[in-house]
């Protein structure tokens, strides 16, 4: 496999320094022989990634032969012998390679120390590439976001996540490494088209796959809540799906453009949006939907997101979404009592009480165990891995020894109906 010259650098990028030259030896072929030889001799070709290997040479053309071959001397007896039988000869012959060549990988491979692997993991955001430097890389951060600028196909900002995070909000502080200093993303995702400032909001591509499992859970016509918003990465999904979402997020940047995400998508009439605390916005939210579809009073649409021709004895949601990982778990507590005093019209017409499906992060060993215990501890009402409709999913590895899971359960009458 071919490699760039090692250049260490630590300021400035020297795109000059990763000059090579390739030297290997061709098979002088007519045109009409090509097809031939590259099939029967494949595995003798030069076979480097994003290479030709058949070069033109005047009226014949050059078929680029294995760089293990110094001489004709070295090639095997079946392309000796073809070459003898057709009358072709070899010469050498010379590629010079360049910066543009080479991939990130190998750039970076060139330029730091050995005993760094090169970074070229990235989440891309829109325009936006965002890295998250480990310590020892951060001397040569500002030559990794140029190099990434430069090979990244429509990236034209490259920015490293800093340790310091917001503790109200959520979002963390971003330094620009690379391009211009712009944080105004667009991206399309599940149908949906969002924009945001992403220095200011939570915003993550890799969950876009369990986006996708939740909101493919929910039913045309459920009633959705969705505690931790964001922009709407669940919300807007849901409503496209043919769902009554109550969306809300504590900050004020996320709440400006989860509005404007809602008006972009046209989807006003099947997303109301909150600007509250979690637990505040659970009452909220369960109060809203059960005072406005009472049997004989006229639902208010859109305000209230309650479809005209849909009459319910009582309303309520079908599931709650709550995707704040760190801190989820302790505003489950919001649901004790959350329908004291509907106990009877609840159970006279059979209403399913609803899923919760709330994002956490465990270290533990055994992290199914760690979990249900942290959510019964916090409800006060047990559930195990055995409870009905109970379960722990795997979304992803967020550290070596730090996990990201969605614990889906089916709230408990004990707890729904608690004074």
């Amino acid at each position: 496999m071919l490699a760039p010259p090692r250049c260490l650098q630590s300021e400035s990028l020297i795109r000059d320094a990763f000059q090579l030259t390739v030297k290997v030896l061709a098979l002088r072929v007519l045109p009409q022989q090509v097809g031939s030889v590259t099939k029967q001799f494949a595995a003798n070709l030069f076979n480097q990634p994003r290479l030709r290997n058949v070069s033109t040479s005047a009226a014949t053309k050059l078929v680029l032969l294995n760089q293990s071959f110094q001489s004709p001397q070295d090639l095997p007896t079946p392309l000796l012998d073809w070459a003898q039988r057709e009358q072709c000869d070899t010469c050498e012959y010379e590629l010079q390679l360049g910066y543009d060549y080479w991939q990130a990988d190998d750039i970076l491979g060139a330029i730091l120390p050995t005993e760094l692997p090169p970074p070229t993991s990235f989440e891309t955001v829109g325009h936006i590439a965002h890295m998250n430097l480990r310590d020892e890389y951060l001397p040569y951060r500002h030559l990794i976001g140029q190099v990434i600028l430069d090979k990244a196909r429509k990236i034209t900002t490259v920015v490293n996540k800093l340790d310091s995070i917001d503790t109200t909000f959520r979002f963390f502080k971003m330094e620009v490494l690379a391009g211009t200093d712009d944080m105004l993303a667009e991206v399309k995702e599940s149908g949906c088209r969002f924009q945001f400032d992403f220095s200011k909001v939570y915003w993550n591509s890799r969950l876009h796959t369990e986006h996708d499992r939740l909101v493919q859970r929910f039913q045309p016509g459920d009633y959705i809540c969705d505690v931790f918003g964001g922009v709407g990465p669940f919300a807007l999904p849901a409503a496209k799906r043919g769902c009554y979402v109550y969306a809300n997020d504590l900050n004020p940047e996320s709440f400006k453009w989860l509005q404007a995400n809602i008006r972009t998508n046209k989807l006003d009439r099947q997303i109301k949006p909150f600007n509250l605390d979690g637990r505040a916005f659970i009452r909220e939210a369960f109060d809203q939907l059960r005072q406005q579809g009472r049997v004989g009073q006229e639902p208010t649409a859109p305000a209230s997101v309650v479809p005209d021709a849909d009459q319910r004895p009582f309303y309520t949601f079908q599931h709650v979404v709550m995707n704040l990982p760190a801190t989820a778990i302790e505003f489950l507590d919001a649901f004790k009592g959350i329908f004291y005093g509907f106990e009877d019209t609840i159970r006279e017409h059979k209403i399913a009480m609803p899923f919760i499906h709330v994002h956490c992060f465990t270290k533990c060993d055994e992290p199914e165990k760690d979990l249900f215990e942290r959510i019964s501890s916090t409800i006060n009402h047990e559930l195990t891995t055995e409870t009905p409709n109970a379960v722990a999913h795997f979304v992803r590895k967020v550290a070596p020894n730090k996990d990201m899971y969605c614990v889906t359960f089916q709230l408990p009458e004990a707890v729904a109906f608690a004074r």
